[in-house]
């Protein structure tokens, strides 16, 4: 970054001279940033804590004059910025990575092969192989996997590998077989089983059709969703995560979140979203929504709806059919009036919608429904989201705005899907896609997360996806449609401030303003002075959130 930062320290409300301040912690001797409500970048040299949340900020001499008797944390000049916030992941996803087989970034199908049957070894008393991660675009393998190569490794019990973006599954002939799957078994509504000439089933699974062999597996122990769960908010207090919107939980989950929120052992706030506008939505949303449980940990008052798949698995439903594949044009998984039922009854409770659409027309049946639904509510004011909003017409981008909604998108999703996307959708609808700054411009904000375990949960993966639009390589020269890349102030408001916003939760967690939860973090480089193209190389040193460490890095 060649751009010199000119900005004047944010000091107190009150004079130097002012009244000595109720504080239990003085965090000195940093060189803070955090953003003020209003999005303007401010600085400062010290932060005084009091009951978990920030009493004021500004220069060591200010601080230290009005903090006696305070425990003093010395920042030995390190940065210290606000903990960021995941705008969408999968926490139990996350959690889950770590009791199964791991395929990301494995280069070739063979690679894969070795580690499943590697994991497979490893676990010889586990009923059935799951691992998720593989990618076929990666692989340069031009077809998707199938049932006969995995039972080349694993064969005496069924195997169930989800792919990376966790929209389509790989099976093995007993995983099959035990579904009871065959070449007269339909193509469920929302998904598709890959075949072969004879129309017998090859193996891998997309989008609903995933669950036609997941329903048949065994659920998660209680104790396997606890270790779950505390291995997740392990991985998210050492990446310097210490907000998280969960997209998608079911009924057992949100009684784990309260459980740990209960127990005090939630390390990062969750904001969960309702997966659907079924029984799982009927059963938590009895009592309305859920807000601020447990000092903040906890809130519930968001549902997560699906129009479509995945650009990667080509189920993302698209106006016209993809360029690389003319006889398909993705998958919608509801009718528009199904859809406009579903935000009806949410946001009928006052729960806001997310909306997971990828494909251009997935995109558009959104903000059609959304349009329909504000008919019979009038939902404008709850910040309802599109989730990803990754392929969008560009007579369709500003509607957003009409419709008042938030642009919820992954930067890493560009990086990694620069290999293929425009091979998916052509020269003209790419431009509409990964858009930030047409969002950006006309007003709209973007909340900014992962998706993981999608991608990785490194929120400084994501910083460094958004500025530079490039991989760690440093490719493409210039970055990938570059017009579209954010400034670093404005990747970090997209993790911070408007991941809040989006979750409604502005005023307690997002920037480090007076009467906010005292959620920081201590990172090994600043940046806002360094290269972007070495943002991603930032490391965590510690994590603490309402003024307590919840991660040192040893």
């Amino acid at each position: 970054m060649t751009f010199v930062l000119r900005l004047t320290f944010m000091l107190s409300t009150l004079l130097v001279a002012g009244p000595v301040l109720a504080a239990s912690l003085l965090v000195d001797h940093v060189n803070g940033y955090t953003l003020d409500s209003n999005g303007k970048l401010q600085r400062f040299e010290a932060m005084l804590v009091d009951k978990g949340k920030v009493v004021a900020t500004g220069s060591r001499a200010a601080m230290k004059e009005r903090a006696h008797g305070a425990k003093v944390i010395d920042g030995q000049g390190r940065t210290l910025l606000p903990g960021l916030y995941d705008a969408h992941g999968h926490v139990m996803g996350l959690g889950a990575m770590t009791m199964q087989a791991d395929l990301v970034g494995t280069s070739s199908l063979e690679a894969a092969l070795a580690k499943v049957g590697s994991f497979a070894k490893a676990h010889p008393d586990d009923a059935w192989i799951t691992g998720r991660g593989w990618n076929q675009v990666i692989w340069k393998l031009d077809r998707f996997p199938t049932a006969a190569e995995l039972d080349g490794v694993v064969a005496d019990r069924p195997v169930f590998l989800k792919r990376i973006d966790g929209h389509a599954a790989w099976a093995n002939t007993a995983a099959i077989k035990l579904a009871g799957i065959d070449k007269d078994t339909p193509d469920p509504t929302g998904g598709r089983i890959e075949r072969d000439a004879e129309g017998n089933p090859t193996g891998v699974f997309v989008d609903e059709a995933i669950n036609l062999v997941a329903g048949k597996m065994p659920a998660p122990t209680a104790a396997q969703r606890s270790e779950a769960l505390q291995s997740a908010l392990e991985q998210m207090a050492s990446l310097g995560l210490t907000s998280v919107a969960d997209a998608g939980i079911d009924a057992q989950t949100f009684e784990l979140y309260k459980r740990f929120a209960d127990e005090g052992k939630l390390s990062t706030r969750i904001y969960a979203m309702i997966g659907g506008a079924g029984d799982d939505f009927d059963v938590i949303s009895k009592s309305g929504p859920l807000v601020g449980y447990g000092k903040d940990f906890l809130a519930v008052r968001s549902v997560k709806l699906y129009a479509d798949g995945a650009l990667g698995s080509r189920g993302a439903a698209m106006l016209a059919p993809y360029s690389d594949d003319p006889h398909n044009s993705g998958l919608l998984f509801h009718t528009p009036e199904e859809l406009t039922a579903m935000i009806d009854k949410a946001i009928g409770k006052d729960y806001q919608v997310a909306i997971h659409a990828i494909g251009d027309k997935a995109n558009r049946e959104v903000l059609d429904s959304l349009a329909a639904a504000y008919k019979t509510h009038d939902g404008k004011a709850l910040r309802n989201r599109v989730e990803h909003a990754q392929v969008v017409s560009l007579d369709d981008i500003p509607r957003y705005v009409t419709l008042n909604l938030i642009a919820s998108m992954q930067p890493t999703h560009a990086t990694s899907d620069m290999n293929m996307a425009e091979d998916r959708v052509g020269a003209e609808r790419i431009k509409g896609a990964y858009a930030w700054q047409r969002f950006l411009k006309q007003g709209t904000r973007v909340a900014a997360g992962s998706d993981f375990p999608v991608e990785s949960a490194n929120p400084f993966f994501g910083l460094h996806a958004a500025v530079t639009r490039q991989d760690h390589d440093n490719q493409p020269a210039g970055g990938w449609f570059p017009e579209q890349a954010l400034t670093v102030t404005e990747a970090f408001r997209a993790f911070t401030l408007d991941a809040a916003y989006a979750a409604h939760q502005e005023k307690a967690v997002g920037t480090l303003e007076p009467g906010r939860w005292a959620d920081f973090i201590l990172v090994d480089q600043d940046i806002f002075a360094i290269d972007s193209k070495a943002i991603w190389k930032t490391r965590v040193l510690e994590t603490w959130v309402a003024g307590r460490n919840v991660y040192t890095r040893e």
